[in-house]
């Protein structure tokens, strides 16, 4: 079997749930986590900041990721840092830090870190690997560093095609509960927008359904090493 990781793009931390994590005025348990020395785990943070969507990418990349030994079955583009594991911790200093830099190929605060991250894992996984981006494929600012990276080899969902941030998380949470993966292609020569697919029909109990599915015998994500 193939082996296979997953590249996630980033929740915004300029919107509105940003701003509420960052109000002092803020109580809520992962708010105060932030404000800790320790600080709270990157994929909890930007679950929260993006809602259903980035929900949905991190569960049903932890579903499916195969990586090869050694290496990280998942991993989060950041604005300033290249590549981060969704396990690492952050502060509110630090989350305030990638609020500063765009994503935005002409800063190199942004480009500079995710090409040296993205060539250090190839490096570590191999040619033979499939690496899919769930994030944004129609715009170059993930798609044209990695590519420069990862050639053939970076992939995405083909159903995203034509979907909106919040069809796709609904798409993926879904995935992950009935433990059907989805078809991928190679973004090199892809076509990338198309007309928008039926809309999911509801279904009730879907997220604690798929967050079951990834869960270790400790509540922990069951595959890949933890990164930095």
């Amino acid at each position: 079997m193939t082996p296979r990781v997953f590249l996630l793009s980033p929740a915004s931390t300029g919107g509105e749930r940003a701003r509420i994590i960052f109000r002092e005025q803020a109580r809520f348990d992962l708010a105060l986590q932030l404000r800790t020395p320790e600080g709270a785990r990157l994929g909890d943070v930007f679950s929260f900041l993006s809602g259903l969507y980035f929900r949905g990418k991190l569960t049903y990349a932890r579903v499916f990721a195969r990586p090869p030994a050694g290496a990280p079955g998942v991993l989060i583009i950041t604005p300033s840092e290249g590549l981060r594991s969704p396990d690492i911790l952050v502060t509110l200093e630090r989350l305030l830090g990638y609020s500063k830099v765009p994503i935005d190929l002409s800063d190199r605060r942004y480009k500079a870190p995710l090409v040296r991250d993205a060539k250090a894992l190839f490096q570590l996984v191999g040619p033979d690997c499939d690496v899919v981006l769930l994030g944004s494929v129609a715009t170059g600012k993930y798609v044209e560093p990695l590519t420069e990276v990862f050639g053939s080899r970076l992939l995405f969902p083909t159903d995203f095609v034509g979907r909106g941030d919040m069809s796709r998380g609904g798409l993926l949470l879904r995935a992950a509960a009935d433990a059907r993966e989805l078809s991928y292609g190679p973004i090199a020569g892809a076509i990338l927008h198309g007309s928008r697919p039926q809309k999911l029909a509801p279904r009730p109990g879907i997220l604690r359904r798929a967050l079951g599915a990834v869960q270790g015998p400790r509540g922990r994500p069951p595959r890949g090493k933890q990164a930095r």
